[in-house]
């Protein structure tokens, strides 16, 4: 009997609870915070409200992500470990509910640091949000695998989740840049902006505890929780599926950063108008809460990896109309960004509900779900990172001019070219990347007729 053989043997077709659901999903609020304000507006906070040089900024926001490597992966160990030892994840998820101190701590730099200084403080406080973070996702993701559920309910349970992402991506992406204070923003706005969304992310991560302890109520897994740590470590690296999965996911996840680091400038220096930054967050994010029911039904029509396949396809196509830039018209150009938005509900939603697939096909199976995830999210840190990291080698090449707040110069045309393309070109490159990536995966086909 295969491995995949015997974690389906564990499966059910049950479906699970619609309350404990959205319980489960209204904690992935919270992490639409941290996922998106930092990922939007932190390059942004650092080159033209603190007077940090590109190439800086882009090194301030990469260098936390290269510890999260080490981090992520150590705490899905400790994440199987207590799970090995008490039977679930719970003290970790509530230690990560301390994220909110670290996301307002962020955008609270003390006055008078601009430059090297205010970098070197938003990297440290990276560092320590980032862990919390980590202590946070990593027992939350590993939920589908813990419980006795099979391929599509899989696929539901992460649908919920991402309608509920995309309310968190979409509002604190929309409601941030207005907090700071839109075009007139100042250090002291950015500052308010972090407190006020700090005390909605706790709120929600807390409620999320609450759903998990429900679910896991009505249908954790009963089977022994294995060997995890440090040879499920090395049995996640080795396991083809997984490294093919989480390559093209490395991929998609600095592709998507990217456009996000990019939006401010693309919406500023492009377009002539920084207002247009909440119009491009929206375009981007908002089609999710639609199509997202759609991308569920196109996955248990298909398969979520031809699915996938297609959704990948379309961003690279919809990043090269943006390319085109201003000449292509305004209607044009926020049409290109919903396309990507459509794909990019589909890249949330498809990856994250094979990935239990892939743990389920483990030798190691559910009771290594914390280490799998660890990696995971450590390559979602790491394309958080060099996705933005990209963007502001691109501005730095062209010669970017960096300001502080209040201040207007005059930037060269390699800056407004680098601006354009670096918004437009390098993501459908990098997209592409992602696809052919993905075309190695080749567990979905067995994934779905055994479950």
């Amino acid at each position: 009997m295969t491995g995949l053989d015997r974690r389906s043997a564990a499966t059910t077709d049950a479906t699970l609870p619609r309350a404990p659901l959205v319980g489960f999903a209204t904690g992935s609020l919270g992490m639409g915070v941290w996922v998106t304000v930092p990922g939007l507006l932190l390059l942004y906070f650092l080159t033209d409200v603190l007077a940090v040089g590109p190439w800086l900024a882009g090194l301030a926001l990469l260098l936390p992500k290269i510890a999260d490597v080490l981090l992520h992966p150590w705490v899905g160990h400790r994440a199987d470990v207590e799970q090995a030892r008490r039977g679930d994840r719970r003290r970790l998820l509530l230690l990560g509910c301390a994220l909110p101190v670290a996301f307002a701590a962020l955008f609270a730099v003390p006055g008078g640091l601009t430059g090297a200084p205010a970098a070197a403080w938003v990297a440290v406080v990276f560092v320590a949000g980032n862990l919390l973070f980590a202590a946070y996702q990593v027992p939350y993701l590993a939920t589908p695998a813990d419980l006795r559920i099979g391929y599509d309910e899989r696929t539901r349970l992460m649908a919920f989740r991402m309608v509920v992402l995309t309310v968190g991506i979409l509002f604190s992406g929309l409601l941030a840049p207005l907090l700071t204070g839109g075009e007139a923003a100042t250090r002291g706005g950015y500052q308010r902006m972090g407190l006020l969304l700090a005390v909605g992310m706790l709120v929600a991560m807390l409620v999320g505890v609450a759903g998990i302890r429900r679910l896991r109520g009505s249908a954790a897994d009963p089977t022994p929780a294995g060997h995890g740590g440090w040879r499920a470590l090395r049995t996640a690296l080795r396991d083809r599926h997984f490294r093919w999965l989480v390559a093209a996911y490395l991929a998609m996840s600095t592709t998507t950063h990217l456009v996000l680091a990019g939006v401010p400038y693309y919406a500023e220096y492009e377009l002539r108008a920084a207002d247009l930054t909440t119009v491009l967050v929206a375009a981007f994010v908002a089609p999710a809460l639609l199509v997202t029911p759609a991308w569920l039904l196109v996955a248990r029509r298909v398969g979520k990896q031809r699915a996938l396949l297609g959704a990948q396809g379309a961003f690279a196509l919809g990043s090269l109309v943006l390319a085109v830039g201003r000449p292509a018209g305004l209607p044009i150009l926020v049409g290109a960004v919903a396309v990507l938005g459509v794909a990019f509900a589909g890249m949330q939603l498809l990856p994250f509900s094979m990935l239990p697939d892939v743990i389920r096909a483990a030798p190691t199976g559910a009771g290594a779900a914390g280490t799998y995830t660890g990696v995971w999210t450590a390559t979602e840190a790491t394309g958080a990172a060099l996705g933005p990291y990209a963007y502001a080698l691109c501005l730095s090449v062209g010669g970017f001019v960096a300001s502080t707040a209040g201040e207007s110069p005059v930037q060269p045309d390699a800056a407004l070219a680098a601006v354009r393309y670096g918004f437009g070109l390098l993501p459908a490159a990098a997209m592409l990347a992602a696809l052919l990536l993905q075309r190695r995966y080749t567990l979905d086909a067995t994934a779905r007729a055994t479950s």
